[in-house]
């Protein structure tokens, strides 16, 4: 390859990452992901950095975990002054562009692309900050709620419908544009859709891929109430799960329509990797899927996400790369090391990145080499009354709160997560270990004080900023209609053969 590779990372919403184990689980209707699974390195076992939208994806942007970017909720500032993969891309020579949602919050929409083709499909100002000044309060107005159980089912168009179809409109006009080259940069080209997020709404013709799925039952039922964990009995509450009567039919329904949507998002990623191919850019293009966390869908008689259980915590990555050998990497890794791998494949030299990242690349760990760290997670937002952390290290993962007891399982031999091993004196050592790491990575006094700080500032700025004139931070995408098509400041005859690629065939 004559110059640096471009780059096109698709990223999903809310995709619960033990659906793909080794690529998409075998029930799963993903033809065009599948295809993909078999030319990537595939990383079963990777986790999010946080457990919710905003504070994963500024996590996965800039490499760096929450108490890093203080994203710690959906309503946080992300910083302008902090790298992301975009900065290092594009400060490397790549042009980098965003087509799609990135729940950036504050007034920078752009971290680092150059050019961004949608808006977000959520707010970018505080309004949605929680309070732990109200422990147990519920925020009505933009809590989750099990609405989304109950009304799960079939339509042709809904808002995130929409808002995808644009997304993967867009993107795939901007690849057609990159294949003409006017820009003769490499490119990196970010692609995110909001599905298979809830309300678990689906077009029909996905929808009854799945009647007869195999898939439809949660693996592990509810649990009573009184025997769930102090964080989950706080997020039953928090999502309202009292106020609804949920059937099995009703869970069946929203399953079948989240596995609908992983299909209706398997079909845009087809269109952009068949524009890839027919535009000739696919051989010399990295092609990264993730998600941004996952969703319990009813494991547990839990739904959503902000939980540490894998459902919630761990999402599919797979990385097509010339540099890293196809196949399954069980190792652990995070959504960290996306910035890290992504510098080291476009030949950035990785000292200029290490300071600006909590991640590690993951190039050697696909070649059969080893991960050198521990994998590190961090949730202080909806349901929580102190900051959590966990850490996942070989078949560990150990969970901490100053507010809860610690929880500890052998994700190996029990991956539903059954039994808390905290406590007891055959993995006391395993646990002793754990618990020194925590207390030696992070303080958690410091970053709960740090959160309640941040809470308390962002709901006296958002009050006075509602009061009078409001002016949004939301993108505007600007349409640039005098420089499309044909207009009298160009020459015809150059535009059309400028226009057209391939060009004499």
């Amino acid at each position: 390859m004559s110059r640096r590779p471009n780059v096109l990372v698709v990223m999903v919403d809310q995709l619960n990452g033990t659906f793909l184990p080794d690529g998409p689980a075998g029930f799963l209707k993903t033809p065009h992901l599948s295809a993909l699974a078999d030319r990537s390195a595939r990383f079963a076992n990777t986790y999010t950095a946080s457990p919710l939208c905003a504070p994963a994806r500024a996590s996965f942007m800039s490499g760096q975990l929450p108490s890093r970017t203080r994203v710690y909720d959906n309503a946080a500032e992300f910083a302008s002054d902090i790298p992301t993969f975009a900065h290092h891309l594009r400060r490397a020579g790549y042009h980098t562009c965003l087509s799609g949602k990135m729940h950036f919050v504050g007034p920078d929409q752009l971290h680092g692309f150059e050019e961004r083709l949608t808006t977000d499909i959520y707010p970018a100002d505080f309004g949605w900050t929680p309070d732990y000044r109200k422990p147990g309060e519920r925020i009505d107005w933009w809590y989750h709620n099990l609405g989304s159980v109950t009304g799960a089912g079939v339509a042709e168009i809904t808002n995130q419908l929409e808002y995808d179809d644009e997304v993967a409109y867009n993107a795939t006009r901007k690849l057609y544009d990159l294949s003409r080259g006017h820009d003769e940069r490499p490119w990196c080209l970010t692609v995110s859709f909001t599905h298979p997020h809830d309300p678990y709404v689906a077009r029909r013709l996905f929808f009854n891929l799945y009647a007869d799925s195999p898939a439809l039952e949660p693996a592990v039922g509810p649990i009573p109430f009184e025997a769930l964990d102090p964080h989950s009995k706080r997020l039953w509450l928090a999502c309202d799960s009292q106020r609804f009567d949920i059937t099995a039919e009703m869970v069946r329904r929203s399953r079948q329509a989240y596995f609908a949507n992983i299909s209706y998002i398997d079909e845009k990623i087809g269109e952009l990797m068949d524009v890839l191919a027919r535009t000739r850019m696919l051989d010399e293009t990295i092609v990264v899927f993730v998600s941004d966390h996952g969703d319990m869908l009813g494991e547990r008689g839990l739904w959503f996400k902000m939980s540490f259980y894998e459902g919630s915590c761990r999402v599919p990555l797979m990385i097509a790369a010339p540099g890293m050998k196809a196949g399954l990497v069980e190792a652990p890794v995070s959504t960290l090391d996306v910035l890290p791998t992504l510098a080291e494949l476009a030949g950035i030299d990785l000292d200029q990145v290490a300071p600006w990242t909590d991640g590690e690349s993951l190039v050697g760990l696909a070649n059969g080499g080893e991960r050198r760290s521990p994998v590190l997670m961090e949730y202080a937002a909806e349901g929580t009354i102190a900051p959590m952390v966990a850490i996942r290290e070989g078949r560990w993962k150990y969970t901490a709160c100053p507010a809860d007891p610690p929880m500890l399982f052998d994700v190996a031999a029990d991956p539903h997560e059954l039994t808390d091993l905290a406590g007891r004196p055959e993995v006391a050592a395993v646990e002793a270990d754990l618990a020194a790491q925590v207390a030696a990575r992070w303080d958690l006094g410091a970053f709960d004080a740090a959160v309640r700080e941040s809470q308390a500032r962002r709901h006296v700025v958002y009050e006075a900023l509602r009061n009078g004139s409001y002016f949004p931070w939301d993108h505007q995408p600007l349409q640039k209609a005098s420089e499309r098509y044909m207009r009298n400041h160009m020459d015809l005859n150059v535009l059309e053969e400028n226009q057209r690629f391939p060009r004499g065939e």
